[in-house]
C-alpha cells in the first residue's frame, strides 16, 4: 500500500507520534487585538490548555514514561512560563510555533520572518537552545515558510499534508524533513466549537472522536506508516476525551509494533537511515508546477 516504508527501530511495524499544539489566547488574541480582553469566556476556555491540562498531561505520560512533542508559539511561552517550565523538567519536546498564532499565508513575507524572529527570540530566552522543529498556525505554511525556517536553522515542519511518510521538503538553501499530518488526526474539528473563532462544529463523543484516529492508527500499523497527531490541549486535555485517548495509548502499547517517539526522535532515526543508505525520501518542493495561465 504505502511505496516508500522507512524501516523503524527495532522492527517495529510503524511509528506513533503524538504532538501537542499549545495555542492558549495567542490565536484570539491574532483575531481580535482590541476586543480579546472583553472575549472572558472564550479566553477561560483557551487558558485551560496551559494552566490546567498540561499538568495533568505530565502527571499521566509521567506514569506511562512517555515524551511527546509539543508547538508552542512565542507568545504562549511568555506568558505561561510555568507550563513550558514542567514540559521541559520531564523531557518532552518543544518546538515552535510561530509567535501570536498569525496566518502565515496571509501575511507578507517581511511579516512572516519578523513573526518567525519574535518567536524564536521567546523560544530561546525561555528554552535556552534554538527549536528543531516547526509546526505553521493552523497549518498555514505559505510560499516563503520553507526557506525562512531553512535559513533559521530548523531541521523538521509537521504542517503539511502530501504524503504518508516522513519526507523531504525543499527550499532554495537546504531542506526540511517533513512529517506530515491530516485533519482525520486533528482534535479541532470534534471539538472546536466557539463563536469568537467562527467554529460552531458538531460536538462530538470521545468515543466518536477516539474511532478516527484509531482507524488512522491502524492503517500506519497495517502498511507501516508513521502516525502524527495534531491535539490541542484546551480541547483534548478535559477529563472525558484526554481518558479516551489514554485508553487508546494502551491499547496501542499493548498491542505492540509501534514505535512510540516524539518527533525530534523521529528526526533524528530519519536523518540516520538516509545517512546509511538504508532509506531514500520522496522529495517535494516550491513550485509545484507553472502557474496557470487564467487571462
Amino acid at each position: 500500500m504505502l511505496a516508500n516504508p522507512i524501516p523503524w527501530p527495532d522492527d517495529a511495524r510503524c511509528c506513533v507520534s503524538i504532538t501537542w499544539d499549545i495555542d492558549a489566547e495567542s490565536g484570539l488574541a491574532y483575531r481580535h487585538r482590541e476586543g480579546m480582553e472583553q472575549l472572558v469566556a472564550t479566553r477561560t476556555q483557551l487558558r485551560y490548555g496551559p494552566r490546567i491540562a498540561i499538568p495533568r498531561l505530565v502527571e499521566v505520560l509521567r506514569e506511562r514514561e512517555m515524551v511527546q512533542t509539543f508547538f508552542v508559539p512565542g507568545w504562549v511561552i511568555e506568558r505561561y512560563p510555568a507550563a513550558i517550565d514542567l514540559l521541559l523538567e520531564n523531557g518532552h519536546e518543544i518546538g515552535l510555533h510561530g509567535y501570536l498564532h498569525e496566518r502565515m499565508c496571509e501575511i507578507s513575507a517581511e511579516e512572516e520572518a519578523t513573526a518567525l524572529e519574535r518567536g524564536l527570540a521567546a523560544y530561546v530566552a525561555r528554552v535556552g537552545e534554538r527549536p528543531r522543529g516547526w509546526r505553521a498556525p493552523g497549518f498555514t505554511f505559505s510560499k516563503h515558510s520553507a526557506d525562512l525556517l531553512i535559513d533559521a536553522g530548523f531541521r523538521y515542519d509537521s504542517s503539511l499534508m502530501g504524503d504518508d511518510m516522513p519526507c523531504v521538503f525543499n527550499g532554495r538553501n537546504g531542506r526540511l524533513i517533513e512529517f506530515p499530518i491530516d485533519w482525520t488526526s486533528d482534535d479541532w474539528p470534534h471539538y472546536m466549537h466557539s463563536r469568537d473563532f467562527g467554529f460552531m462544529m458538531p460536538i462530538s463523543a470521545p468515543k466518536r472522536a477516539v474511532e478516527v484516529y484509531e482507524a488512522e492508527f491502524e492503517a500506519a500499523w497495517r502498511y507501516g506508516g508513521h502516525w502524527v497527531t495534531v491535539w490541542h490541549p484546551f480541547l483534548s486535555g478535559r477529563p472525558a476525551r484526554l481518558t479516551a485517548i489514554l485508553d487508546l495509548v494502551d491499547r496501542i502499547r499493548e498491542r505492540g509494533g509501534a514505535w512510540l517517539a516524539p518527533l525530534g526522535a523521529v528526526y533524528d532515526h530519519v536523518e540516520a537511515m538516509i545517512a546509511a543508505g538504508r532509506w531514500t525520501p520522496t522529495e517535494d518542493g516550491l513550485p509545484f508546477h507553472d502557474r496557470p495561465d487564467i487571462d
